[in-house]
């Protein structure tokens, strides 16, 4: 599966500095000039990707996580995570699933690819995972808490359009589904477990 990162729509620039490296997060700077001729700097961060993954049983369920992290309030989710250094997208969200929920999938969906912040250079892959397997435990990383969740289509449309799920990148196309019946058909085809 060739999967394209989508540009971002403020690229940094070649010429820019990375003026800090944290753990997550690098702050980057340049000279930009402006409209009236004066020139000022402009700062962008970088962060590594992270994939996000729904898996589909298959009796159409679809499982969720009920999460917990440090110094986070308690959210509703999917599996998912960074993508290591070095680590394909594909690879990063089959590891993800595996980690988190300990199920294996034979297929794996592209469902969206954005960057969700300008600010930020950093992009959310979202997956449909499907032709589950369970074949470990979850290997959780110190600072995670998850159940699963599995959950109906309708529950799962419900949810995602709440306060407390984590996912908001694709809240957009739940809400187009809501309102457009041909729009909730396509959505229900594409987690249709056989298809």
């Amino acid at each position: 599966m060739q999967i394209e990162r989508p540009k971002s729509k403020q690229p940094i620039p070649d010429d820019a500095r990375r003026v800090f490296r944290g753990v997550v997060f690098d702050v980057y700077q340049w000279e930009q000039e402006l409209f009236d001729g004066t020139k000022t700097t402009f700062e962008k961060l970088k962060r590594p990707d992270t994939v996000v993954v729904f898996p589909v049983l298959d009796d159409g369920r679809i499982v969720l996580t009920e999460q917990e992290q440090p110094g986070k309030e308690p959210f509703i989710g999917a599996t998912g995570g960074r993508v290591d250094e070095g680590e394909g997208i594909l690879e990063a969200a089959k590891r993800e699933l595996l980690e988190e929920s300990g199920y294996e999938a034979s297929r794996f969906h592209l469902w969206d690819a954005q960057q969700p912040i300008s600010k930020i250079d950093w992009t959310v892959f979202v997956f449909i995972a499907k032709g589950l397997k369970q074949v470990a435990d979850m290997s959780l990383d110190a600072g995670e808490r998850i159940e699963l969740k599995p959950v109906s289509f309708d529950e799962f449309v419900e949810i995602g359009l709440s306060e407390r799920f984590g996912e908001k990148e694709i809240a957009p196309r739940l809400y187009e589904a809501k309102l457009d019946p041909d729009k909730m058909a396509e959505l229900r085809k594409l987690f249709d477990p056989l298809s």
